[in-house]
């Protein structure tokens, strides 16, 4: 059994506390979806509701952090202090408006610019992800690692479709060309935290998107280093939260799927001449 530190402890009550009232509201979705006005208004509430609920629980319990927040203002931390908590109150939000139950509430901790403990919650499986640096990941208090799959047709790989009016779907199109017929397969659930727990977890084999927030992906990418995976952009380099660009592999197939993203970036900028 995992031992918990104080800051994993405070970080799944504040996830634990917000989901279940998203997971309350989750179940009025359902009605919703035959009413005239529809879920939409409904969600965006819930959405800020456990936004609110996370903020007070986790500054409650450590007053001097502050807060990097997808629905609100930005908090900076006071007193000098260089921890900050990267806050999706709802990740998944479209399979949330439709009664799809596969979302997430992601909390990470930045400090001094390097992520050092994340937690992905899954309020409707109870599936809790948690990790932290140098004290590797778990679900729940079972420890995780990657998949150690080594041939590209035995993966599985899961990624992002980009949203109608993305400036990413030209290139998307291509990657999928270039990646779906050298693995086995290719999902899309539609919550990036998942999807890199999920790789942490070795359900997946690696997972790839563009055009994503800090708030997506920085509990998931340390899920994934610390169940002995990589991360990095397309391209290999690292600057994944500040470009939205991430690869997230169980490090065997890294180095092939970056290859297939580069031949796939070539044969896009050939399209455009």
């Amino acid at each position: 059994m995992a031992l918990q530190t104080a800051l994993i402890n405070v970080m799944e009550k504040a996830v634990k506390k917000a989901g279940i009232r998203l997971a309350r509201d989750f179940g009025e979705v359902e009605h919703l979806q035959v009413s005239r006005k529809g879920p939409a208004d409904f969600v965006s509430k819930a959405d800020l509701k456990a936004e609110k609920t996370l903020v007070e629980e986790l500054k409650t319990a450590r007053p001097q952090f502050g807060f990097i927040l997808e629905e609100g203002e930005d908090i900076p931390p006071q007193d000098g202090n260089n921890s900050v908590w990267i806050i999706d109150p709802l990740d998944g939000t479209t399979n949330f408006l439709h009664g799809i139950p596969h979302f997430a509430i992601s909390v990470a901790l930045e400090q001094g610019g390097e992520v050092t403990a994340g937690v992905v919650y899954n309020p409707i499986t109870d599936d809790m992800y948690w990790a932290e640096k140098g004290r590797g990941a778990y679900l729940n208090n079972r420890r995780l690692q990657v998949s150690s799959r080594k041939n590209l047709t035995d993966c599985l790989l899961a990624t992002g479709i980009p949203f109608h009016g993305s400036p990413h779907q030209g290139t998307f199109i291509t990657n999928l060309e270039h990646i779906m017929g050298e693995v086995a397969g290719v999902r899309r659930f539609g919550a990036a935290s998942l999807d890199l727990a999920w790789v942490a977890a070795g359900r997946y084999d690696g997972f790839w998107e563009e055009g994503l927030s800090p708030w997506d992906i920085a509990a998931g990418m340390l899920l994934v280093r610390e169940a002995r995976g990589m991360v990095s952009e397309f391209d290999g380099r690292s600057k994944m939260m500040q470009t939205g660009q991430i690869l997230a592999t169980n490090g065997a197939i890294h180095g092939s799927v970056t290859r297939l993203l580069s031949n796939a970036r070539k044969a896009h900028k050939e399209k455009m001449k």
